[in-house]
């Protein structure tokens, strides 16, 4: 029997509402957005980027996590794996019940008729899809509309013979679930990491070269079958969403330029494609954090998120190009006045760093946050900016 499926919520959004502002929302937020995205206490100011913090796709991710279970109160309800990335909204979820496929203990073959499952907001792979349908459960879906208008043209390229170049992490949730839908498609993909990867594929577009050498470099990053000579003729461009705007930006004009030179003016049509798939809110944040950073006087920059939050990551290298810079998972990682736990941008493990704020006259802080950080989170860091600040 087929899988009943939720895609615009479950009716219980009031039902909810309470709760997810009660765990969620800041009264001090509003506040500071309301006094021109500035705090002021002390020696202490904070500017905060004009935007930050959850995007919609994620409000709404939660928002159904808790509608369905509300709404089911007396079945098991799990999760494929983290709706988001931010430990602090996972731990929530699983406090209310709600158990994930990717903990410990549990596994997807032990699913029925009876239990629910919630696809998060990076989506799923079309074998797992298939594969809970098959089982009958019941399923909500929170991905994200950006996120689908990448499948779309993904499925597009393969249905019209173009090879898949997508910008992302190949480890990542969303790249995975990204790459199946070419598969699904009869067609192919290939990830590419950085500028350094997607150059070392033009150089092949440009001028072949040795073959096995190229699916070493990429065989995890490949589709089964993937032939450089045969599907490198023509390509179309795609991204993970949260990716860097501006690299997503050179990846899609070093795959241009590298077409070509290959087959010439007349032709590139025919062989390079890229419509426009950059999420609208991972855009905005890198756009106003560069905008703060270039309109406010700022001495350091924090920037609250998952480590394994990509969208995060990525605010985070644009601030260090200009100020010292640290990402921080949560606000208990501001441990004093003196020290700080966080993670170094291009670094795997978090560190302590000593001296981090001033120890006297003003203190200028920049804050953002990433698209899976809730504002309470953000009002938490503030609070013990102040306490720090104005001992």
């Amino acid at each position: 029997m087929p899988s009943l499926i939720f895609r615009k919520g479950l009716d219980m959004k009031d039902a909810v509402s309470g709760i997810l502002t009660e765990s969620y929302h800041s009264a001090l937020i509003q506040e500071i957005k309301a006094n021109d995205f500035t705090y002021q206490s002390g020696r202490l100011t904070v500017h905060l980027a004009q935007e930050f913090g959850f995007c919609y796709g994620v409000d709404r991710a939660v928002d159904y996590a808790y509608q369905a279970r509300s709404r089911f109160p007396d079945q098991q309800v799990f999760l494929t794996g983290e709706i988001i990335h931010n430990p602090h909204v996972n731990d929530k979820l699983r406090g209310l019940g709600i158990r994930f496929l990717s903990d410990p203990g549990e596994s997807l073959d032990r699913l029925g008729t009876s239990d629910v499952v919630i696809l998060p907001a990076f989506g799923v792979t079309v074998e797992m899809l298939a594969d809970l349908d098959a089982r009958g459960c019941t399923l909500v879906d929170t991905t994200c509309g950006s996120v689908l208008n990448v499948w779309k043209n993904v499925r597009r390229y393969a249905e019209q013979g173009y090879t898949s170049v997508i910008h992302g992490k190949v480890w990542h949730e969303e790249t995975q679930a990204t790459a199946s839908q070419a598969v699904e498609r009869g067609g192919h993909y290939l990830v590419v990491y950085d500028q350094a990867e997607t150059e070392i594929v033009c150089d092949y577009i440009r001028r072949g070269g040795d073959r096995d050498a190229f699916m070493a470099r990429f065989a995890s990053a490949t589709s089964p079958g993937f032939d450089p000579d045969r599907d490198l003729q023509r390509v179309g461009l795609a991204n993970q969403t949260t990716m860097l705007m501006s690299e997503s930006l050179e990846v899609g004009e070093q795959l241009r330029e590298a077409m070509l030179d290959r087959w010439g003016a007349a032709e590139l049509a025919f062989h390079y494609q890229a419509f426009d798939t950059i999420c609208s809110a991972t855009q905005d944040r890198q756009d106003a954090v560069i905008a703060l950073l270039r309109d406010r006087p700022i001495d350091l920059m924090l920037v609250i998120g998952g480590y394994n939050s990509s969208n995060t990551a990525n605010l985070a290298r644009i601030c260090a190009e200009s100020r010292p810079t640290f990402h921080i998972a949560d606000p208990d990682c501001l441990v004093s006045h003196d020290a700080i736990r966080h993670r170094p941008v291009g670094a795997k493990d978090e560190v302590v760093s000593h001296g981090w704020l001033p120890a006297e006259g003003p203190v200028r802080v920049g804050l953002t946050s990433g698209a899976s950080t809730p504002d309470n989170l953000v009002a938490a860091a503030i609070d013990r900016l102040n306490a720090f600040c104005n001992r």
